[in-house]
């Protein structure tokens, strides 16, 4: 790896190759390195190939050197300003309804326990066997 490389620099380089997660980009002759595709620019990025070519001049900042992978990180948006974003309006929050609570007398049509049941269950068998 080149010397003068550092974590922090501000290069220009060529890119070299473009795959779908990212381009490779030549800081020197014997120096290359590789540009995320979340470090191309602010925002989204789809497809590489809508924001680079091979041979295009690219200013990239060094974000990262592992000497012992021989692998560089480099960043074109650290190098440019981001985006401002707009300001959204505040929704003003709804307020949700107050739980509905229902009382039913016991006399109301409903949801009975089994235990209850069973015994009614019991009352019409024995009534149908008289």
């Amino acid at each position: 790896m080149s010397e003068n490389i550092q974590v922090g620099s501000v290069l220009t380089g060529k890119v070299t190759g473009i795959q779908p997660y990212g381009a490779f980009v030549a800081l020197d002759e014997n120096t290359q390195g590789l540009v995320h595709i979340s470090e191309i620019t602010h925002g989204y990025v789809k497809d590489v190939n809508e924001h680079l070519t091979v041979g295009d001049e690219v200013k990239v900042k060094v974000l990262s050197i592992d000497e012992a992978a021989g692998k560089i990180g480099l960043s074109i948006r650290a190098t440019e300003e981001a985006p401002e974003q707009p300001q959204r309006a505040k929704k003003p929050r709804s307020k949700r309804p107050a739980a509905v609570v229902q009382h039913q007398d016991d006399s109301a049509q409903g949801f009975n326990t089994l235990k209850d049941k069973l015994q009614e269950w019991i009352n019409q068998s024995d009534m149908a066997k008289k």
